[in-house]
């Protein structure tokens, strides 16, 4: 019998059994939280935080999410937008002078049509823990494609664009603007770039079982991963303190849901208003569909989120997940230790999204 702690109301039960049948299955460690009009229905976590099941799995474990983090950045984007700090339709070179390629738009960031996939000039692990170094090769660099026609998912790129961006607009850091002005004023433990007094909290990343599989070659696109790591090279102090934009955001599955519930409750979770509701409405702007040529898959990509309909969003390698729906006020999300195999996603996330949904019914 697998014991899962933390609340949950009785109307999602179906949440309850579905993470504790893929604690029972795949999963070492991992937490749901699901959050309806910016409300919290269910909190609920389990297993264990380390590869040898000794160390529980605790209320304020917290463990990498990978590329769940974008919806973090792209939530500061929307933020900024909406104060009228920032013109989602500009070009970069407007907020940053040295920025070479003239016809880059902060939306074809969101959305991975900038054509700046990777960095072109190999660089290291530890490169991406210097920022400077890594945006100032991004501005000397050209796209490969004209920006905005051609969807090719920026694994690692995607933040420290946006993040320069925030950058010379704030003065700050993404990671401390989002610690600032949206994890601080909705109490929500979720960090990009950890603390070292937070790092004995962390649930290190279990690689997949036999490796990740990177997307096979496209049409337009064949590069070799750049930096070259795998999962296990991550779980060290200096990447959990490193400001790694698009992937490496530390958190569980109640500060993700607490965050990207502002989305779903129209701009405010808990009396915090970060967003108006047209804030919130601009997530769901179609900015391409197509294939993504990255990932090998069709795609529809909003402003910072994948878009289905009237939901957005976005998951990490391995198997992290948020989900919102708009019409329905429901946030859903998913994070744990055990990755699998699975780039854009295995199946564990939704079938939390879709145990969510039971509890609406």
């Amino acid at each position: 019998m697998v014991r899962l702690h933390g609340t949950c109301d009785e109307r999602f039960g179906e949440v309850r059994d579905a993470l504790a049948e893929s604690l029972a299955k795949d999963d070492v460690g991992a937490s749901v939280a699901v959050y309806v009009h910016g409300r919290p229905v269910a909190d609920l976590w389990g297993g264990y935080a380390d590869a040898d099941r000794t160390v529980a799995w605790d209320r304020d474990t917290i463990t990498n999410v990978w590329s769940t983090t974008k919806t973090m950045i792209a939530l500061c984007a929307l933020i900024l937008a909406d104060r009228g700090e920032l013109d989602l339709d500009a070009p970069l070179v407007r907020y940053w002078p040295e920025f070479g390629a003239a016809d880059v738009r902060v939306r074809h960031v969101l959305s991975h049509t900038a054509g700046l996939p990777v960095w072109d000039t190999p660089i290291t692990l530890g490169d991406l823990g210097d920022s400077p170094k890594a945006t100032a090769l991004l501005a000397a660099q050209t796209p490969r494609w004209t920006p905005g026609e051609i969807g090719c998912y920026h694994a690692l790129t995607q933040g420290f664009l946006l993040g320069e961006v925030v950058r010379r607009i704030t003065g700050r850091s993404i990671g401390a603007f989002f610690a600032a002005e949206v994890a601080g004023p909705l109490g929500a433990d979720f960090h990009i770039g950890l603390p070292d007094d937070h790092h004995h909290r962390v649930a290190p990343s279990l690689a997949p079982p036999g490796g990740m599989t990177v997307p096979p070659p496209t049409e337009l696109f064949d590069a070799v991963p750049n930096p070259e790591f795998v999962p296990e090279d991550t779980n060290t102090a200096a990447w959990r303190r490193a400001e790694i934009p698009s992937g490496a955001g530390y958190g569980n599955a109640r500060s993700v849901a607490a965050v990207q519930s502002v989305l779903s409750s129209g701009g405010t979770v808990g009396g915090v208003r970060l967003l108006s509701r047209a804030g919130c409405e601009r997530a769901l702007e179609e900015q391409y569909h197509g294939l993504d040529y990255g990932l090998g898959v069709s795609m529809r990509y909003g402003l910072g989120y994948g878009i289905s309909g009237r939901n957005c969003f976005w998951g990490g390698m391995g198997g992290s997940l948020v989900f919102n729906d708009f019409d329905a006020g429901l946030t859903v999300a998913y994070a744990m230790n055990q990755m699998l195999d699975a780039i854009v996603g295995d199946g564990r996330g939704m079938t939390m999204v879709a145990a969510a949904y039971g509890g609406l019914g």
